[in-house]
């Protein structure tokens, strides 16, 4: 597929997404932004909640990592479904009676205005990185596969990018984003099932042949449980993957404020139950599309792509989808599924950040009627600006697997979050409020000390995702510090 052919493709991707964006932007007003007037279906939350919440790093970053960690992420997967269920019977049911449009407004009423900022900056940060990781990926691939061949610097792919979310989330912000994540995750699972078929096609088996294969066989280990001491084992990929949806769902403003659009409690509960089932299904498809790109590549001899000279898990299945002859079918396929999985998190991702920022720190509920609108644009333009900074900055300084760095930095940026919802939920007590930013800083700092400790020092125990209740655990502690008599 040519660079022409790939930009035109994704062109006529997104007139799709401003004609949704021109329908559900008409009132262009502050409710509408935020919380869709409450009027959202909960099936339409639920289906495109996959899209958002699989991602650009799921639909490339998982089937690059098969090769190293072979099937062991759905250990992972079983440990989200578990955290969906507490995030809809315990903190959805918080959220629904507080009528709250930031989730971290429920900080402000139990401890305080520090606590509820404190909140909703680790909010902040978390989501800035997580949200630059995904786009990240979907800008080395426009770079590497069509701005490449025009000489087009990386700098000027990932502004595109990011211009193009802005125009059409710009005036109907959540409500646009609850419509155009139902087409996005359409699209992205089209493209697993239809990139599954196609290569399999290209192999002489059918799906039964493939799944009975002793090539499958080979990558296809799930469970890891021989030696505690290993950073994938079981209960710590299962516990880990509980903890990070709790926190990167149920405790992150991007993925709460769609369920926050549903017309009542019952119907968003519906919405996470649904929805969680759909996602492990759709998760073991695109590592079903890893084990197959890793036979296809073998039998063909197609090494891992390049970046900067350095091998590219990430990069194989647009490799193979794009430059290996299997036909401008499963190009176009993939294509569209990538941007869809890019843009289905990161457009919902630049408006949570726009929601939270003028929430959270500008009061904006606050202001004067006649300027909150102004507010509510400049900001996001602002977001938009930040996004596209820090983009630029991973392109220097990742090298591993964007999927494990994603849930890696969770552990450090996320565990303040849970310590404080956990505390303010299953306890009591109030706080010194004025004291949280330095118990959280503490907790992030002793969790950075503890992360980087040789496993050689633990006795050959890896470190993993488990700092993240780790981290919330300390939080919960120096809470308990700062209580008051």
């Amino acid at each position: 597929m040519s660079a022409t052919q790939i930009l035109l493709l994704v062109a006529t991707y997104f007139i799709v997404l401003l004609v949704i964006s021109y329908f559900t932007g008409k009132n262009d007003n502050n409710d509408d932004f935020f919380k869709a007037g409450k009027q959202s279906p909960w099936y339409v939350v639920a289906f495109g909640m996959v899209g958002a919440s699989l991602s650009g790093v799921t639909f490339i970053s998982v089937p690059g990592w098969i090769e190293g960690s072979q099937f062991s992420y759905f250990q992972v997967v079983l440990g989200y479904m578990v955290g969906y269920f507490i995030v809809a019977y315990v903190l959805l049911p918080i959220y629904y009676r507080l009528n709250v449009i930031s989730i971290y407004e429920y900080l402000l009423e139990r401890f305080g205005v520090v606590s509820h900022k404190t909140g909703a900056f680790f909010f902040f940060i978390s989501r800035v990185l997580g949200a630059s990781f995904r786009l990240f990926l979907v800008a080395i691939v426009l770079q590497q596969f069509v701005f490449n061949a025009w000489n087009v610097p990386f700098e000027i792919t990932v502004v595109i990018s990011i211009l193009l979310i802005w125009v059409y989330t710009n005036k109907g912000g959540i409500k646009t984003i609850v419509w155009t994540d139902t087409l996005q995750t359409l699209f992205m699972i089209l493209a697993v099932i239809l990139s599954i078929y196609f290569i399999n096609k290209s192999l002489d088996w059918s799906f039964g042949e493939f799944l009975a294969s002793t090539e499958l066989k080979s990558y296809s280990k799930v469970f890891v449980t021989e030696n505690f001491l290993e950073r994938n084992h079981f209960i710590k990929s299962f516990l880990g993957g509980m903890f990070i949806t709790i926190c990167m769902t149920g405790l992150d403003q991007d993925m709460m404020q769609k369920n926050l659009t549903c017309k009542s409690l019952k119907d968003a509960q519906k919405n996470m139950i649904s929805f969680s089932i759909v996602l492990v299904v759709v998760t073991l498809l695109f590592m079903l599309l890893g084990a197959l790109l890793y036979i296809y590549a073998n039998k063909h001899n197609i090494a891992i792509p390049l970046m900067d000279g350095k091998p590219k898990t990430d990069l194989l299945f647009p490799e193979i989808a794009l430059n290996s002859g299997l036909g401008l079918t499963l190009a176009i396929t993939f294509m569209l599924g990538l941007i869809a999985a890019a843009y289905s998190s990161a457009d919902s991702a630049l408006t949570s950040l726009t929601t939270s920022f003028c929430v959270d720190f500008l009061n904006i509920d606050k202001k004067p009627k006649n300027i909150q609108k102004r507010i509510r644009k400049s900001t996001h333009i602002a977001m938009s600006i930040l996004l596209v900074i820090v983009i630029i900055i991973f392109k220097y300084v990742l090298n591993s697997n964007i999927i494990d760095s994603l849930l890696t930095v969770a552990g450090y940026t996320y565990g303040p979050l849970l310590g404080l919802f956990a505390f303010g939920i299953f306890t009591n007590y109030q706080i010194k409020d004025k004291y949280v930013w330095l118990v959280a800083l503490c907790s992030v700092v002793l969790i950075t000390i503890i992360g980087s400790i040789p496993a050689e020092y633990l006795g050959g125990y890896v470190l993993g995702y488990e700092l993240l209740p780790i981290n919330g655990l300390l939080t919960f502690i120096g809470l308990i510090l700062i209580r008051r008599k």
